[in-house]
């Protein structure tokens, strides 16, 4: 079979000669007059991986269009995807030096989602590599390449521990006039437990703030309630009763009755806190029952001397062992002997000391109850209830950084802690 060759002619021509069977035939082409191309580059061409240097710590913002090997060998990195891209933009990320399961790396989203999840994603196989693609806002980035693992490694679900604590309740104020003191304000209403975090969710935290204090003779002041989403709902405290308005709120942890006639104190709600105390029938100097707490009731009044606030309930979620929900002291009627109840343990403010005296404020961010007054020598301002606070506990493995409200941020162990008060409610994204 004849051949087919393809010459180069200085003159200006390129030249296809075909041997033909009787002679020969030419076909002639115009030369090329642009610049001949002497070395190729993939630098700029669109969907094309440029590698970057070994990487021995964090990336942020990792660059669309670059491959990240990323050596761990000295510890966990983290590589935080761009902010704003656009669909089509592609990254690789790599363990180079075959430690990502001892060290792990972690790919933040920021902001942004991974295979439909605001979750962080995790490298933990030695060896393996990831090219991701970003698609939209729906889905975010996809892996459309994955070396020795099946899909990108996302925490769908965890258990986390939480803490919500109510706001407690003020204490009453007493009627100086006639000796009949207040009783202690009630302890926010307390849950804890574990809860099922879905990845992607946004979790709401909203915590109650104290009842306010009261400045003359009368009851006092609801605290309120604390929400966080998928956790049944703590009920603010309930409110001390005051030296002429005997009777006492019901709440989460119920308050003191004021000091008159023997009334009963108000009911705790079950799961969440216990009752308040009874207030002293004993004349002239009618004493304030002891607001509930969430471990205890509170104390039922004596002649003379006011009733102790209930107990609170300890807990170490946040790594450092704490009381919660104390509630409020019942007041007294009468002076020296005579004395205040004291607040329950976990926040809750102390009756005034004699018949004299105001309450002590419930501790902010405890939920506990606001101490009563003293029934003698005129009208005094009874202590508000503390607020309260939310806590969750969150393997840090999974902690995504999606907040909001400002909360304060801890770790403890392999957890890390978020906890919200009465000035920082906000959010958190799983």
């Amino acid at each position: 079979m004849a051949s087919i060759l393809l010459n180069g002619d200085t003159s200006g021509t390129l030249t296809l000669t075909v041997p033909a069977v009787a002679g020969t035939n030419t076909i002639t082409f115009p030369a090329e007059t642009g610049t001949a191309i002497t070395t190729a580059t993939t630098s700029g061409i669109p969907n094309q991986i440029n590698w970057t240097t070994v990487q021995t710590s964090s990336v942020n913002p990792a660059s669309a269009g670059v491959g990240y090997p990323m050596n761990t060998t000295s510890g966990p990195l983290t590589v935080t995807l761009p902010a704003s891209p656009t669909a089509g933009q592609i990254i690789t990320i790599l363990d180079y030096a075959g430690t990502a399961n001892a060290n792990n790396i972690t790919i933040n989203p920021n902001g942004n989602k991974i295979q439909g999840n605001v979750s962080t994603a995790t490298i933990s196989v030695n060896r393996e590599a990831i090219n991701l693609v970003y698609i939209d806002s729906t889905q975010g980035w996809l892996a459309y390449a994955d070396v020795y693992s099946t899909t990108v490694p996302l925490p769908q679900t965890y258990t986390a521990s939480y803490l919500v604590v109510a706001g407690g309740a003020s204490g009453g104020s007493g009627n100086g006039f006639v000796g009949q003191s207040g009783g202690g304000g009630g302890a926010g209403g307390l849950l804890t437990g574990t809860l099922t975090f879905q990845g992607g969710t946004t979790y709401t935290a909203v915590v109650g703030g104290g009842g306010a204090a009261v400045p003359s003779a009368g009851v006092g002041n609801n605290g309120s309630n604390s929400t966080f989403t998928g956790v049944t709902t703590a009920v603010g405290g309930g409110f001390g009763g005051g030296g002429t308005a005997n009777g006492a709120g019901s709440g989460g942890s119920g308050g003191g009755a004021g000091g008159a006639i023997g009334q009963p104190g108000g009911s705790g709600t079950p799961g969440q806190g216990n009752n308040g105390g009874t207030g002293a029938t004993g004349a002239p100097n009618y004493t304030g029952g002891g607001g509930g707490g969430a471990s205890a009731v509170g104390q039922n009044a004596q002649p003379g001397n006011g009733g102790v606030g209930g107990a609170g309930t300890a807990s170490s979620i946040t790594g450092t062992p704490a009381t919660y929900a104390g509630g409020g002291g019942g007041g007294t009627g009468g002076s020296s002997p005579s004395a205040g109840g004291a607040g329950g343990a976990g926040g809750g403010g102390a009756a005034g000391a004699t018949g004299n005296d105001g309450g002590t404020a419930g501790t902010v961010n405890t939920g506990g109850g606001g101490g009563g007054t003293g029934g003698l020598g005129g009208s005094k301002t009874s202590g508000a209830g503390g607020s309260g606070v939310i806590i969750i506990s969150i393997p840090t493995a999974y902690y995504t950084g999606n907040t909001t409200g400002s909360p304060t941020v801890t770790t403890s162990g392999s957890n890390t802690i978020i906890t919200w008060t009465s000035t920082g409610s906000g959010t958190y994204t799983a």
